[in-house]
């Protein structure tokens, strides 16, 4: 149990890193690339980034939960 969390916890870190970078800045970022940056003078948030957001909520939960795990897994008192 407390290898698959850390498998989990490391596969969630590193897709949290790539997601962040994938988010758009003040002046963009490079979710521009996927298409993001084509209707957002005119709607505001594309549905690109609405989709980039949830994603990266969710990898953040499991994140705080698989810290929270494995905390609790390794405490050795």
């Amino acid at each position: 149990m407390v290898i698959l969390t850390i498998i989990l916890q490391v596969l969630s870190s590193f897709a949290l890193i790539v997601l962040v970078l994938l988010h758009s800045g003040r002046g963009g970022g490079l979710s521009d690339m996927f298409g993001g940056g084509l209707g957002s003078t005119a709607s505001g948030s594309t549905m690109v980034e609405q989709n980039l957001d949830r994603i990266t909520i969710v990898l953040a939960i499991i994140f705080s939960f698989t810290t929270l795990a494995l905390a609790l897994f390794l405490d050795t008192n």
